[in-house]
């Protein structure tokens, strides 16, 4: 049984990794609302901006691997603290520069080390928080993304028409120097076994049941992720402005805030199955809601089913993934996170014409084709998954002092 310190203690530590996942999330969801402003501003076109955005996001998938196995070696605590200061230091330097290049440069490395600090919490956790706990503990590192995706949604674009954009760089810039310095509290936990850098990549390729959850991941992020890139340009197409366009995602973040907790709650009690079923409707709803219209309030209804999609299905498989190599936990997040943003790198490269040429419904109509097969085998296969031995499935680590 737990002793009350015992309980504040996680407590604590659960709140410094929302925060961490506060302030990532609100750096990724900031130069969105911003991307006309800072076109103007730079005086380069809108490609250059968007370019520098999807430099940000590349580097945000393909460097997540690295740093989950740099996490085995250099430990969790310490590769977070070094990659929010050095994540610190670029979205500063991108505050500062006067033309494209640079800020592909300097958004791009940005990305690259805010990269490590959502799969290094979830890592954390699975190396911390006994099975049974699990899923009611990464659903509450929701509350912080979902804070993150409302405010940086909704604030950006006010702060750079209010002051510029430069000042939101500047915040999340020194949110991550802040972060990086209250992190000092969270106890690093204990050392596993050392291995050969390549070994754990090798133990997640070979094991099917691995290479399934990363495939499910995959299609969630071009499914989920997609729909909710292009639902703000759909808005726009139908004859609603900007702001209303970009407050329709901050929906979505108030949509994850509000259902991450009963979620969380539900995940004691309910088969995983059963939430990634729920979650697999949602997205579905969601997506014939948006091919049959686009106008604003129907977006509203379709990112409040989306935020309840990615609180039941998302934090399900994230809790799978935790779980289904325990030996190679963190191989396998993090290659998790990197299979999510290539499904959406991938989903957005496919819809973009139809989406220049404005055919949202069709677009729509396909995501939702889509998320019909992700729902079944997703919720298929892990009502037929039996989890392997975890050293967590008992008791909680105790984390090193």
């Amino acid at each position: 049984m737990r002793t009350p310190d015992a309980t504040r203690a996680s407590r604590g530590s659960l709140r410094l990794l929302q925060f961490t996942a506060f302030v990532t999330t609100a750096d990724r969801f900031s130069m969105p609302p911003m991307l006309l402003a800072i076109s103007r501003d730079l005086d380069v076109p809108l490609s250059s901006v968007l370019t520098a955005a999807g430099a940000y996001y590349l580097a945000y998938g393909a460097m997540q691997p690295v740093w989950g196995t740099v996490s085995d070696r250099l430990g969790r605590v310490r590769t977070l603290r070094l990659t929010l200061v050095l994540a610190a230091v670029a979205t500063g330097v991108s505050a500062g520069v006067g033309g494209g290049t640079g800020l592909t440069v300097t958004r791009a490395l940005a990305g690259g080390f805010f990269s490590a600090a959502f799969p290094a919490s979830l890592i954390y956790l699975g190396d911390t928080v006994p099975s049974a706990r699990r899923q009611q503990e990464i659903t509450g590192l929701l509350v912080g993304v979902a804070l993150g995706t409302a405010i940086a949604s909704a604030g950006a674009g006010a702060l750079a028409q209010l002051v510029s954009w430069r000042a939101a760089f500047v915040l999340t810039g020194l949110a991550a120097i802040v972060l990086a310095v209250m992190l000092r509290r969270l106890p690093e936990p204990a050392a596993r076994p050392r291995q050969s850098l390549l070994a754990p990549l090798r133990t997640v390729v070979t094991s099917p049941e691995a290479l399934l959850v990363l495939l499910l991941a995959f299609l969630e992020g071009g499914v989920l992720l997609g729909a909710l890139t292009v639902l703000p340009s759909a808005v726009e197409s139908a004859g609603a402005g900007t702001a209303v366009a970009g407050a329709v995602t901050a929906v979505y973040g108030v949509a994850v805030f509000v259902f991450a907790r009963p979620v969380g709650r539900l995940s004691r009690h309910w088969p995983v199955w059963r939430l990634i079923a729920v979650g697999g409707i949602a997205a579905v709803l969601g997506c014939l809601v948006a091919a049959v219209s686009q106008r604003a309030a129907s977006a509203i209804a379709v990112a409040v089913l989306i935020g309840l999609a990615w609180s039941a299905m998302h934090s399900s498989l994230q809790t799978w993934a935790t779980q289904v190599l325990p030996g190679a936990r963190a191989a396998t997040v993090s290659l998790f996170a990197g299979s999510l943003f290539a499904g959406s790198a991938i989903a957005s490269a496919l819809v973009a014409g139809p989406a220049g040429r404005q055919q949202f419904a069709a677009v729509f109509a396909w995501i939702a084709a889509a998320a019909v097969p992700l729902t079944l085998v997703a919720a298929g296969a892990r009502a037929r998954w039996q989890p392997p031995h975890d050293p967590l499935s008992d008791e909680p680590a105790t984390p090193a002092p």
